[in-house]
């Protein structure tokens, strides 16, 4: 099932649905508590699921354009980003000297990498309350001048627990999402120098953008093999495909379980596949830029930059 969350024109009430071709098959939380939110049928689990396909028939319907797409889960209960496509890791590097012009511009190829990014899945701890949907305009962070966007694919938990067996990781996860980490490179690049990870950079109002629809697991399976586009402007920027994850999605929620608990609602990124920014490219997006991100199966979520701020 493709879920979305969503308010009809002229209200601000979250509802939920289901997408059927151009229509939502809409789920009333009155009638069912499991349906009152995303997190709510998340955490209804199997159970849930099924009540929402038994439901789908006597569904009131409505026209995706009578109605505006938000974030499919407008506020995880946890956002955690990993760094598992090495192309991407090792482009970015190479390209520093963007920001230091005592920097040599290097050959990906030749940059080292550390052991412990092979060894076990590198994450940091994104801002929760920073989510932004589809059509949404993303702000311009203050001082900024290299804003980018970022093409990953995300997993949502749908079972909780802890110490998860990597051969158990998958039956953890509830669907998939397109996650754009919209990154403000230049306050990125300075705090970073200080040995932790981001923050300013990426933490900014609507930085962490998803949609336009959470995937259930059925439609996706492991999250490999599918085909990532980002365009800015109609203009094919990057592509790129899942597989090239050298830390799978079993992998990174084995690693993350580890002596701690996952809980239905957290959000689990990918990382930015292969080419996947604009810092990779050496390029970067402008004002009133138009940043689509597309990737097989789980749609197109598209946002607009807002203008730059003093």
């Amino acid at each position: 099932m493709k879920l979305v969350t969503f308010n009809r024109l002229n209200s601000r009430n979250n509802e939920i649905g289901i997408v059927i071709d151009t229509q939502i098959a809409v789920l009333d939380g009155d009638e069912n508590p499991q349906f009152s939110s995303m997190l709510a049928l998340i955490e209804a689990g199997p159970e849930g699921l099924e009540a929402a396909r038994q439901a789908m028939p006597a569904c009131e319907r409505i026209q995706q354009s009578d109605i505006r797409l938000l974030a499919p889960l407008p506020r995880p209960v946890q956002m955690r980003d990993a760094l598992t496509f090495e192309k991407h890791l090792r482009q970015a590097r190479a390209n520093r000297y963007i920001f230091d012009p005592k920097q040599p511009k290097r050959n990906p190829d030749e940059v080292e990498l550390p052991q412990i990014w092979y060894d076990q899945p590198i994450y940091y701890k994104c801002n929760r309350f920073s989510v932004s949907g589809p059509e949404d305009e993303i702000i311009w962070p203050l001082g900024e001048t290299r804003l980018d966007y970022e093409l990953e694919l995300g997993a949502v938990i749908g079972k909780g627990g802890g110490d998860i067996a990597r051969a158990d990781a998958l039956d953890h996860i509830f669907g998939f999402v397109i996650f754009n980490d919209f990154s403000a490179r230049d306050h990125q690049i300075a705090e970073m120098a200080g040995g932790l990870g981001p923050a300013k950079g990426k933490d900014f109002r609507t930085a962490n953008a998803l949609g336009p629809w959470l995937v259930t697991r059925d439609e996706i399976g492991d999250g490999s093999g599918l085909n990532m586009v980002a365009r800015v402007n109609g203009k094919e920027w990057s592509r790129g495909n899942s597989s090239s994850m050298h830390h799978d999605f079993s992998r990174v929620i084995e690693h993350i379980s580890r002596d701690e608990d996952l809980h239905p609602g957290e959000f689990i990124g990918s990382g930015t596949v292969g080419g996947g920014c604009g810092l990779e490219l050496g390029r970067f997006l402008q004002p009133g830029d138009v940043v689509e991100l597309e990737i097989d199966g789980l749609g197109v979520l598209r946002n607009t930059i807002g203008k730059k701020r003093d």
